[in-house]
């Protein structure tokens, strides 16, 4: 796993995205050695010591606001800082400051996808701000996780995960403010791990977990995933039929936050 940076998992409430990050704490947890500090309100769920110790704090309990706590966190000397929830400036100048430090922090935010993510995050500050916002966005992002959980054809519900990576060719877009130019890049980079959320529909179309009707209801793009869909047809292949013949299948989860051994600054 990365050892600094910023990674934040978005969706809407009731998404999974407190789910998911447990998971991803409870992973570096059993994995790698260091010392995790978690500031949540309230905790959600009790990490173990494992290969590292964790520190939980939760706010109103353990410390008196998110920002008392984030500022006395760095004397701690932690490898990897979990925040609860980024919801405002503040909270955010300070996730951007354990990356620039060295540190891995992650944190959630409430946003539909990535790019409303990243407009959330830039509307944080005000006009004369933003230049350093985005230099900074661009030299320690490493993933958005965007995820919302689809009813499924057996009455259950399953995720859909949007990903997002900071590639050289994402910390360009975002350095120029160029937002709106993140999504194409994510359709052409399934290559490297990352997935729009179209696309995370389509395949579970295609391996018959959700409906047409739901994918469509759910898309950014309806016409285009429908296009999509009809292209599928075309080929005389049913969604069923695929999974069968081990056709793609799979969520399309595939977060790489490993170091990029080329750079030594990572």
């Amino acid at each position: 796993m990365a050892k600094r940076g910023l990674v934040l998992f978005v969706g809407a409430t009731g998404s999974g995205k407190s789910t998911s990050l447990a998971a991803l704490i409870d992973h570096r947890n059993s994995n790698s050695a260091g010392h995790i500090i978690t500031i949540e309100d309230p905790v959600e769920y009790i990490h173990r010591h494992k290969k590292s110790i964790v520190n939980q704090r939760e706010v109103g309990v353990d410390t008196r606001s998110f920002q008392k706590a984030l500022k006395n966190t760095l004397r701690q000397a932690p490898d990897v800082i979990l925040i609860g929830e980024i919801r405002d400036r503040e909270t955010m100048e300070h996730a951007l400051a354990f990356a620039e430090t060295g540190h891995l922090c992650i944190s959630t935010l409430h946003a539909n996808n990535a790019n409303q993510a990243l407009d959330r995050i830039i509307n944080f500050f005000p006009e004369e701000r933003r230049p350093q916002l985005l230099m900074d966005l661009s030299m320690n992002l490493r993933a958005f996780v965007s995820q919302r959980l689809i009813p499924t054809v057996d009455k259950k519900r399953t995720a859909a995960i949007e990903i997002l990576l900071g590639t050289p060719t994402i910390s360009e877009l975002i350095l120029r403010g160029e937002i709106d130019g993140i999504k194409e890049i994510m359709e052409k980079s399934a290559n490297l791990g990352m997935q729009t959320f179209d696309l995370a529909l389509f395949k579970l179309w295609q391996e018959g977990k959700i409906s047409e009707e739901e994918a469509l209801k759910n898309a950014d793009s309806a016409n285009n995933l429908r296009l999509r869909i009809k292209l599928y047809g075309q080929d005389g292949t049913s969604a069923k039929d695929s999974t069968r013949s081990g056709g793609p299948i799979g969520s399309g989860l595939s977060l790489q936050l490993e170091d990029d051994e080329e750079d030594p600054d990572q």
